[in-house]
């Protein structure tokens, strides 16, 4: 999984400098535990499992689908227009941590 996880984020950086001078920009977006109808299954059967993911995410919380939805909207905007070759964390800080 986390070598999968690299070979996007190189295969991002390589196609962002293969097409850069095109006007293409490309970008990856790597989210944290998200709040999904997956992981709101896996919680209803294990109610402890909510706590043990929150304790290692410093934001103190699991993410929204929304707040994945808007760094792809401000990666697809005028806003990030000089942003290519990024792998943009949406994970409350957990990567860092």
């Amino acid at each position: 999984y986390i070598a999968c996880k690299h070979a996007v984020i190189g295969l991002t950086r390589t196609a962002a400098i293969d097409y850069s001078a095109k006007g293409i920009r490309i970008n990856a977006v790597c989210p944290g535990v998200i709040r999904t109808p997956m992981a709101e299954e896996l919680i209803r059967r294990n109610p402890d499992l909510e706590k043990e993911l929150v304790r290692d995410i410093p934001a103190g919380r699991l993410g929204k689908p929304e707040e994945i939805a808007n760094a792809v909207l401000w990666l697809c905007s005028p806003q990030a227009s000089f942003v290519d070759g990024h792998a943009l964390l949406v994970d409350g800080a957990f990567s860092i941590h």
